[in-house]
């Protein structure tokens, strides 16, 4: 031990005075720390050489360097970016509308609108440095919208889903468009639920019904009619009924009664819902459409593998985005709000599985055929 300590000690003089390299060699003043292999030799037999690393390595400085700032309490933020840069960030900052700006990092939903209004009421950001009066913008965040509007990442391309992909029986599209409201209908295992939206994305209609009948004995047609009749006289009149079509495995037998029910109500449906010709006529569009629903899955990325997560936490956010956005995605009416704000909670009861499904299948539609028309 006292050998070891002597030894260091005489290594750390001389790497002082000297300025030979030694194990704690120091960089010169203003350079980066050299990386270079250093040895100690072994007290056992003073020949063996150990090799040991450097104190001193480049990770901080190089992970440093490569971001493009950071927040700096004792300077402006103007002082970090070339005129360059702060002409391009200003330039987006003080013409882009809200739409553009959510686009940016850190500048979705309230902010972005924030900055629109700041700017309307305060004129054009001259500085950089005057973001930070932005309600909800501070130098740390401020920093990082800066960087993400000069470096700003690429997003993935979206594959669409083709609505036409998952309605059936196919309809020519005009149809579809010319559709003013739609009634989506989900059939559950003991009841029936159905959301009635027409093309402004607003609620008229959205409720469920129990069908006592439903699984018990061996599927009496007329108890099955019973039930179904019930619930298609509550339906609203609509320009289509879209049927959820569900994507059970075949290949799992213990589903199999599952599947002969909701085939049965399916068939009830259709055949009740749509009207009667005399003859077939090309022109008019079948009134009933099915549509698959691992469209509606993913789309509201509801997917995990090839089964389907439960929609209520995607329900819950589109009734909170309905009273906190000026443009919500859909629209409900208070009285509904009031009835269903407590019944998609985690652990309830309730049983909204349907509902919240019903609801998510009328909102796919119209977005998918929105996207697909552009």
């Amino acid at each position: 031990m006292w050998v070891a300590r002597r030894f260091l000690s005489s290594v750390a003089q001389r790497s002082r005075y000297t300025g030979q390299s030694g194990l704690f060699r120091r960089p010169k003043h203003g350079s980066l720390p050299e990386l270079e292999l250093r040895y100690l030799q072994c007290t056992c037999c003073w020949r063996s050489r150990v090799p040991v690393a450097g104190f001193e390595t480049l990770n901080t400085i190089i992970s440093a360097a490569a971001e493009p700032c950071k927040e700096d309490p004792g300077r402006p933020l103007d002082a970090f970016y070339t005129s360059e840069q702060r002409d391009a960030i200003l330039q987006l900052l003080n013409n882009a509308p809200p739409a553009e700006l959510a686009s940016v990092k850190l500048l979705r939903g309230r902010k972005s609108l924030n900055i629109v209004e700041y700017r309307t009421k305060h004129g054009p950001f001259r500085t950089l440095e005057s973001l930070v009066n932005v309600p909800l913008l501070k130098h740390k965040s401020a920093v990082i919208v800066f960087n993400s509007i000069l470096h700003p990442v690429k997003k993935e391309r979206k594959v669409r889903i083709q609505l036409a992909k998952f309605i059936r029986p196919e309809v020519d599209r005009s149809w579809l468009e010319d559709a003013s409201s739609i009634v989506s209908i989900i059939c559950g295992t003991n009841k029936i639920a159905w959301a009635h939206v027409d093309r402004g994305m607003i609620v008229q209609d959205w409720q469920q019904l129990e069908c006592p009948n439903f699984l018990r004995g061996t599927y009496i047609a007329s108890s099955y009619l019973n039930d179904v009749s019930t619930v298609v006289s509550l339906l609203p009149s609509a320009d289509f009924y879209i049927i959820e079509k569900s994507s059970i495995s075949v290949q799992n037998t213990a589903l199999f009664p599952i599947m002969a029910h909701m085939r049965t109500v399916e068939a009830i449906l259709f055949a009740l819902l749509e009207p009667k010709h005399s003859e077939p006529e090309t022109n008019i569009p079948p009134r009933v459409l099915n549509m698959m629903r691992t469209a509606v899955g993913r789309h509201f990325g509801l997917m995990v593998g090839e089964s389907r997560t439960s929609g209520a936490q995607a329900v819950r956010q589109l009734m909170t985005e309905s009273v906190t956005q000026k443009l919500p995605r859909i629209n409900f009416p208070p009285e509904l709000l009031v009835k269903y704000r407590n019944h998609f909670q985690i652990g309830s009861r309730r049983g909204g599985e349907e509902l919240c499904d019903a609801l998510l299948q009328a909102v796919a539609f119209f977005e998918l055929l929105s996207e697909s028309s552009s």
